[in-house]
């Protein structure tokens, strides 16, 4: 796979930081430059610990960077051109930022993050319903034909296996067609070969969809070699109480 040209990023964040001190302790993520272009896969990996969560959380514009010298997001709308998120952090522009979110954006949490009082299918459409959109009802069956719950959309979630939970979770993160979507550890809970059909799905989807995805994992093994651009830490103590990350792009792994 190749990536695409880097003047059709749909994210670019350059030059940006992010410093949590807690205590006595503290850690500093330190990113030069992550871009992630419509249709792709990009993978970032690492260790627990290393900076992944935070860097998610930065994308997912729920945590702004301590410093940043560019953060844009492209959402692709006729004649605009890409938003820069960085002058909206600066002016503390909420409802901006809670606006992309809620259009822009789709989020697979490790544990699915299902809402147990609703049924699969209220849970898949409810993204949707935020945004103020009627169900697309034949979209929606489409997509969970491919996912393999066409005959679970009645059910609640406590009646599906963790493998299927999972996957409700993915359709609902493409439901609303997002721009992003955001996967933290999206395979933890599943077994081996589960958790490449998930990859399988997400991968094929997002394609098919236009849809650019960051997939966020400890293991290497499972988007080695399918994933456009990938992304690990490099880890320096630099005193007994400070710990720094540095995100870097890899270009090919050994």
């Amino acid at each position: 796979m190749h990536a695409r040209e880097p003047g059709t990023a749909m994210i670019r964040l350059e030059g940006a930081s992010k410093l949590r001190v807690q205590g006595d302790s503290a850690f500093e993520l330190l990113v030069p430059a992550f871009a992630v272009a419509p249709g792709e896969l990009v993978a970032v990996v690492g260790p627990s610990g290393c900076g992944k969560s935070t860097l998610l959380d930065m994308l997912a514009l729920v945590m702004e960077p301590t410093t940043m010298a560019r953060f844009e997001f492209d959402v692709g709308g006729p004649g605009e051109g890409a938003l820069d998120v960085r002058a909206l952090w600066e002016r503390a522009d909420e409802a901006a930022l809670a606006a992309l979110r809620r259009d822009h954006l789709g989020y697979v949490l490790q544990t699915g993050g299902l809402l147990s009082f609703l049924s699969v299918y209220d849970n898949i459409a409810l993204p949707g319903r935020i945004q103020g959109r009627a169900d697309d009802a034949e979209r929606l069956a489409r997509l969970a034909a491919r996912l393999g719950l066409r005959d679970c959309l009645g059910r609640m979630p406590s009646a599906l296996s963790i493998g299927q939970r999972q996957r409700a979770a993915i359709l609902r993160a493409l439901a609303h067609r997002p721009r992003l979507v955001l996967a933290d550890e999206p395979t933890a809970a599943v077994d081996k070969a589960r958790a490449r059909s998930i990859i399988d799905d997400m991968e094929a989807l997002a394609r098919d969809e236009a849809v650019a995805v960051v997939v966020v994992t400890h293991d290497l093994d499972l988007l080695a070699g399918r994933a456009d651009r990938s992304y690990t830490f490099e880890l320096t103590r630099v005193s007994e109480q400070r710990t720094r990350a540095l995100c870097r792009r890899v270009e090919a792994w050994p």
